[in-house]
């Protein structure tokens, strides 16, 4: 069984529902698992310890699932143009997974939430892609055989899914669909590479 590790950081509803709408997605390929998991809030004037459980919600995410994991997707609303501190600090901490290459060769994808249209999603997904490059993962988006992409008058874009809050909190058709594809693509691909024999040199 391959598990795809899915997580997020959200403050008012979006993107943990974008979350489980990915993990949707993952599921409905056969053979492949979601695991959800969430990251703690930082302090902009110390850094304090996070309660080990959240109040409510999935755990948060530690470093031993992500080494084990056959693909990662994370998710964040936007901040300005970019990922919100949470996630950045959680992906901060990832150097030693950097160090021994245990990310290099699997897939990863993004996907966020805005409160408009306009509100910087492209900019935030490919700020989260970046230290994925890095870690040498396979980066999976949304092409335009996804009907969806075209049809959306909201959130969804090629770099990954997204919400655009114009018409409300809710996700629409569209977003559900783009959200699900993105969660559907990685795991298959995750599938494919684990199941594929070694290559010999």
């Amino acid at each position: 069984m391959s598990e795809i590790l899915v997580v997020y950081y959200s403050r008012h509803g979006s993107t943990a529902e974008l979350a489980r709408q990915v993990c949707r997605g993952i599921e409905s390929v056969p053979g492949v698992a979601a695991t959800l998991r969430t990251v703690p809030p930082v302090s902009a004037s110390s850094e304090a310890a996070p309660q080990a459980v959240p109040d409510s919600g999935p755990p948060y995410a530690t470093l031993a699932e992500l080494k084990r994991a056959d693909g990662l997707i994370l998710g964040s609303p936007t901040r300005f143009g970019n990922m919100a501190a949470p996630l950045k600090y959680f992906i901060d901490s990832t150097s030693s997974l950097w160090l021994d290459g245990s990310l290099a060769g699997k897939p990863a994808a993004a996907f966020t939430a805005t409160q408009t249209l306009h509100g910087g999603q492209e900019s935030t997904l490919l700020t989260m892609l970046l230290p994925l490059l890095h870690h040498g993962m396979l980066l999976v988006g949304l092409p335009y055989t996804e009907a969806a992409l075209t049809a959306t008058r909201s959130g969804g874009t090629p770099y990954g899914a997204s919400h655009a809050g114009t018409a409300g909190p809710e996700l629409t058709a569209e977003e559900i669909t783009l959200a699900q594809a993105l969660g559907r693509r990685v795991a298959a691909l995750a599938h494919r590479l684990s199941s594929a024999p070694e290559r010999r040199e």
